[in-house]
């Protein structure tokens, strides 16, 4: 079955999925058993694809007359330049809760400064926190190539400049959220600072539609998703090419760092609250639900949700055609942020 022809989708994401023409419409898929040179042409080719559609998506842009936005640079762990993008709402008093964004793109492709992620971190903003943007070195595209644990390394740097800063920033907490490969981004720089002992400065993890197995070349039946919505806006073929341009020798495949389902309980054990949030119609649903599970075993306080209908991070990317799903996600994220 196709994704728009399978009943359980939300018939408007059917609709505008068939206008637009499906996931980086344009983008020659990959094969199976694609090498790296030709995974690191086929995130070139995504990026333009996704490109094509910026100037749609920032001539719909909504205002935000009660945020403020900046940008920082900053140094990196590895002495590099990394841009942080700043979005503070400007109708509250003392000090707000900080999401920490951590954006999608398998870690490979995408940018933070993209205008899909420029809108949701406002919109976040405007409900009453802080929102900063990390943009990361990306391990494929024009950020990159730089492989695992470059991006990791960014997205560590930069959290921890905000925890320097929160008197300055005017937050008092902070979150880390992030969606697709943002979510393993923001599961592995929590794991990290677990094991290099700055946990305290992270406060609780939203983690949206993880891509965290690695296990795309060949799909485990524990994980009946990655057959089950095999191409449903995202297939297994362009995920194992993306995954060998993240990691290319595979060197670190049972790494919990690079591949966050690979954590075993002792590793868990001490992580701050989490919610772990899927999309019924993904192939990465079932990993996420099998990360929930073992948080829950290992102990940490853990919430799961499941947002009905919806593919691929369909939740956050489709805002003006699900307003009320994606105001459903963006209200839960900044409750978990006031809750923590």
């Amino acid at each position: 079955m196709t994704l728009t022809a399978d009943p359980r989708l939300d018939r408007r994401i059917a609709h505008i999925i068939e206008m637009l023409g499906g996931f980086a419409p344009g983008a020659e898929p990959l094969p199976a058993g694609a090498t790296y040179e030709e995974a690191l042409a086929y995130c070139e080719r995504f990026e333009a694809a996704d490109a094509a559609g910026h100037g749609a998506i920032r001539a719909a842009l909504p205002q935000w007359p009660n945020v403020k936005s900046s940008e920082v640079v900053i140094t990196g762990q590895d002495n590099n330049e990394i841009t942080l993008f700043v979005h503070q709402p400007t109708d509250v008093t003392g000090p707000v809760p900080c999401v920490y964004h951590t954006h999608g793109g398998g870690m490979v492709v995408m940018h933070a400064a993209d205008p899909s992620f420029v809108r949701f971190r406002n919109d976040l903003a405007s409900l009453g926190v802080v929102v900063i943007g990390v943009e990361f070195r990306n391990g494929g595209g024009s950020l990159g190539p730089h492989p695992f644990p470059a991006g990791l390394n960014d997205c560590a740097s930069g959290l921890q400049w905000t925890f320097a800063n929160k008197a300055e920033l005017g937050i008092d907490k902070i979150i880390i959220a992030g969606e697709s490969g943002g979510g393993n981004l923001s599961i592995a720089t929590t794991l990290k600072a677990n094991m290099e002992g700055w946990q305290s400065h992270i406060d609780g993890v939203f983690a949206m539609c993880p891509y965290i197995s690695g296990q795309y070349g060949a799909p485990p039946a524990t994980l009946p998703s990655l057959t089950e919505n095999d191409g449903y806006l995202i297939d297994c073929n362009q995920m194992a090419g993306m995954s060998k341009v993240y990691d290319p020798n595979h060197e670190h495949a049972a790494d919990p760092l690079a591949w966050p389902l690979h954590a075993s309980l002792e590793q868990l054990q001490g992580l701050p609250p989490h919610v772990i949030s899927v999309n019924e119609l993904d192939p990465l649903r079932d990993e996420g639900l099998a990360f929930y599970r073992k948080l829950l075993a290992a102990g940490v306080s853990t919430a799961g949700r499941m947002a009905l209908g919806t593919p691929h991070a369909g939740d956050q990317g489709f805002p003006d055609v699900v307003p009320e799903v994606y105001a459903d996600l963006t209200n839960a994220i900044v409750t978990f942020a006031k809750a923590r």
